[in-house]
């Protein structure tokens, strides 16, 4: 294993677990604790995670804007599986808008049109995916290119969704805090997604277990204005209990041993 993998490896059950001890991932690695003390020094002067008293820990809640290519190496089981559950709830003739993200990728690379589907993407990779499917009709959003994430934000993006009615709005966030709400790194993408949440009937968040007890930069919308949640089995009971007290529909993908399963 090279000294990026590990890293990735590293990074990617931080994520998870939000603190790890040395000893476990030099465990986890099959490394010794000398060679996990140097990565864990090497991610700490990237500022990608902190250091105390023999553990590895996330430097705060809050996140910080990454590259697509980097965020799509993180979760991509949990990505591939929770983008093949939100595609299943696609129904025939149906009218969707896509947000953008990594989740979204996955689940544009799930999708299966039954008769024709209409889909209005914010996304230049999503939109890229599904242009090869002659069932499916794509309106790409105008607006200025965020390079981070490859989707397109501002003014000329919301106008025309005032125009649109859709079924779905499947959407991708950086952080949901069961008190604050889903929130994303960038003003003018929460801007955008606002404007999508009016013209969609109902609100989908699709969000890997990592981003439950996070929080971005810029407010989406408060919990009560989600209708459902798509998440991964790596969810805490406490967490998954609280969304269904909250009144969200929670479906909650099972990591290969088992299915699907949801929560009223």
């Amino acid at each position: 294993m090279t000294k990026e993998e590990r890293h990735e490896l590293i990074m990617e059950t931080l994520m998870r677990h939000e603190l790890i001890q040395v000893s476990d991932l030099a465990s986890l690695l099959d490394v010794s604790t000398v060679t996990i003390r140097k990565d864990l020094t090497e991610l700490e002067k990237a500022n990608k995670l902190y250091r105390s008293h023999g553990k590895a820990i996330l430097i705060n809640p809050y996140i910080s804007n990454r590259p697509l290519n980097e965020k799509e190496k993180l979760a991509t089981e949990e990505k591939k599986l929770i983008g093949k559950a939100a595609a299943s709830m696609i129904s025939k003739d149906d009218s969707i808008i896509i947000a953008s993200g990594t989740t979204m990728l996955a689940l544009a690379r799930a999708i299966q049109p039954i008769n024709r589907l209409t889909v209005i993407s914010a996304s230049l990779q999503v939109s890229d995916i599904l242009a090869d499917n002659d069932s499916i009709d794509i309106i790409q959003l105008g607006g200025s290119l965020r390079e981070s994430s490859r989707s397109v934000v501002g003014k000329y993006a919301e106008q025309p969704l005032d125009e649109f009615s859709c079924s779905k709005l499947f959407l991708g966030v950086d952080g949901i805090d069961l008190d604050f709400g889903i929130t994303t790194t960038d003003i003018r993408e929460a801007s955008l997604n606002r404007a999508m949440m009016r013209t969609a009937q109902k609100t989908i968040v699709l969000a890997d277990s990592s981003k439950f007890r996070r929080r971005g930069f810029s407010k989406i919308a408060n919990m009560d204005e989600i209708d459902q949640i798509i998440t991964d089995s790596n969810i805490t009971e406490k967490i998954a209990q609280r969304i269904k007290e909250l009144g969200i529909e929670l479906t909650i993908v099972k990591l290969p041993e088992s299915g699907i399963a949801t929560h009223q």
